[in-house]
């Protein structure tokens, strides 16, 4: 059986890293009940904005993929909040995008999941590196779709023209 497209996309592969870093990075420097809501919270936005690109991947409709890629976005946008408070409560630095250790990061291929670091400032920091850059992706991979649905319409659109056609095979019988 053929894979599914949306496994081809960089944001769909860097959405999973993500996930799979996300659930790693809460089990290591969330412990305990006193973390479980952040901890559940913060493995749903990595979830759900990797699934959201899943399902907006599978439907026919431009204008419905849009819309869950805004949500997934969303969802990493949270998860970025997230990260970013785990550092300023705990007084770790965060790490400025020009920062050689973000640029190292930045160079990681999509695909290459990489071993999440014991200190909770660089495990912290790799993941929003990452998250950054599957946002940038996101952001663009919408406007990519924006620009399709100019030029070619949506999918209502779509079925409505086809109708049209029909229609007007059957007027000439």
């Amino acid at each position: 059986m053929a894979e599914a497209g949306y496994k081809y996309l960089k944001t769909y592969q860097l959405a999973t890293v993500i996930y799979d870093l996300t659930v790693e990075f809460c089990e290591r420097f969330l412990p305990g009940f006193d973390y479980r809501r952040t901890k559940e919270q913060m493995i749903q936005s990595a979830r759900s904005g990797k699934q959201n690109i899943t399902e907006g991947s599978r439907l026919k409709s431009l204008k419905g993929y849009i819309k869950l890629l805004g949500v997934s976005e969303g969802s990493f946008k949270e998860l970025l909040e997230d990260y970013q408070d785990f550092l300023r409560q705990r007084g770790l630095p965060l790490w400025d995008k020009n920062d050689p250790r973000v640029r190292k990061i930045r160079s990681i291929r999509v695909i290459d999941k990489p071993d999440l670091p014991d200190k909770p400032e660089e495990a912290a920091n790799l993941l929003i590196t990452l998250i950054n850059q599957e946002t940038f992706l996101v952001d663009k991979q919408i406007e990519s779709l924006e620009e399709k649905f100019v030029a070619e319409g949506g999918y209502t659109e779509k079925l409505f023209r086809r109708r049209l056609k029909v229609r007007s095979k059957m007027q000439r019988v």
